[in-house]
C-alpha cells in the first residue's frame, strides 16, 4: 500500500504540473473566468480519473507522458461536471474538495461559464495527444464527446434530477450511477489505453474494468454519504438523504451495498487478465477505491 501511495502522490503531482501549464493563468484576460476555472481545478482533488488514465496507458505498454494530454482533458471535463452539479439548480452544494464551490465564490453566472470553458478546454487539450498506429485525434474526441453527452454524463444527471423524491427501482439507480459516474471513469481508462495504441481486446478489457470499478466507486460514495462527516468527505455529508435521493444503502442496506461493491471489484480484477502482470497497478487502484469505506 505504501508503494501505491507513492505512485498516487507522484502521478497527482505530475498531472497538476501539466494542468498548470495548460490552463490559462489568473493574469490572462478575462481574469475572473480563469480564476474561477483554477479555483475548481486546483481545489485539491485526488485526480482519480487522470491517474486511472495514466495507469491504463502504462498497462498497455505506454507511459505517463504519452497519456498526459488525455489525462488532463479528462480532469477538465470532470471538474466542469462538478461545477455544474453543485449549482443551486442542480445539487445545490456549498463545498467541493474541501473548499467553497465555484458558484459560492464567483456567483452562479461565472460558475456556469467556468464549467463551459473547462469543457471546451478538455477537447482542445485532448487533440494534442500524439497519434498512434490504431488511433488518431478524432477517435479520442469521439470517445470523450459521447461520454460527455446526453447518453451518458448529461443523461445520468437528468435521471438523477428526475429521481429526487422517488424510491427508484434498483435498475434505475444503477442506470444513474453507470452514466453519471462510471462512464467517465471508463472513458478515462480507455483514453489512456488508446494513447498507448492498445489493441481491441485490451480496449474492451479497460471498458469492462472501468464499468465495474466505476459502479463500485459510486456505491461506496453512497455508503460514505451516510457514514462519514463533511470534513472527511470534503463535501456536504448527508446530501442524498436531505435531497430524498435513492441510493444503494437506502434500497438494499449498508451490508448488501458493501457486498455488491466487493462483487464488482472482483469483476474488475477478472477483466484485467489480458494484461497479465502489467495490470497490477490497475488492480491495486480498484482495491484502493473499495477500501475507502473502511
Amino acid at each position: 500500500m505504501s508503494d501505491l501511495k507513492t505512485y498516487l502522490a507522484d502521478r497527482c503531482t505530475y498531472v497538476d504540473a501539466v494542468l498548470d501549464r495548460l490552463i490559462p493563468s489568473t493574469e490572462t484576460a478575462p481574469t475572473t473566468i480563469h480564476k474561477a476555472m483554477r479555483h475548481s481545478v486546483f481545489a485539491g482533488g485526488k485526480r482519480l480519473r487522470p491517474i486511472l488514465c495514466l495507469a491504463a496507458a502504462e498497462a498497455s505498454g505506454g507511459s505517463k507522458e504519452s497519456a498526459a494530454f488525455a489525462a488532463c482533458a479528462v480532469e477538465c471535463l470532470h471538474t466542469y461536471s462538478l461545477i455544474h452539479d453543485d449549482l443551486p439548480s442542480m445539487d445545490n452544494d456549498d463545498f467541493r474538495r474541501g473548499v467553497p464551490t465555484c458558484h459560492k465564490v464567483y456567483g452562479d453566472g461565472i460558475a456556469v461559464l467556468a464549467g463551459d470553458a473547462l469543457q471546451a478546454l478538455a477537447f482542445e487539450i485532448l487533440v494534442k495527444t500524439p497519434i498512434t498506429h490504431r488511433y488518431h485525434a478524432g477517435d479520442l474526441v469521439l470517445e470523450l464527446a459521447r461520454t460527455a453527452g446526453s447518453l451518458h454524463l448529461v443523461g445520468g444527471q437528468v435521471a438523477d434530477l428526475e429521481g429526487e423524491g422517488k424510491k427508484l427501482p434498483l435498475e434505475a439507480l444503477r442506470f444513474i450511477h453507470e452514466n453519471k459516474t462510471a462512464a467517465l471513469l471508463t472513458t478515462s481508462l480507455k483514453l489512456g489505453g488508446m494513447s498507448a495504441d492498445c489493441d481491441a481486446t485490451q480496449l474492451q478489457a479497460l471498458h469492462d474494468f472501468g464499468m465495474a470499478t466505476g459502479l463500485a466507486f459510486q456505491i461506496i460514495d453512497d455508503i460514505l454519504d451516510v457514514t462519514q462527516t463533511s470534513e472527511k468527505l470534503g463535501k456536504s455529508a448527508g446530501k442524498d438523504l436531505a435531497s430524498d435521493k435513492s441510493t444503494y444503502p437506502a434500497l438494499i442496506g449498508l451490508e448488501a451495498s458493501r457486498d455488491e461493491a466487493h462483487r464488482l471489484t472482483q469483476l474488475a480484477h477478472d477483466s484485467l487478465s489480458v494484461f497479465g502482470h502489467h495490470g497490477k497497478r490497475l488492480r491495486e487502484l480498484a482495491d484502493y477505491l473499495l477500501a475507502r469505506d473502511y
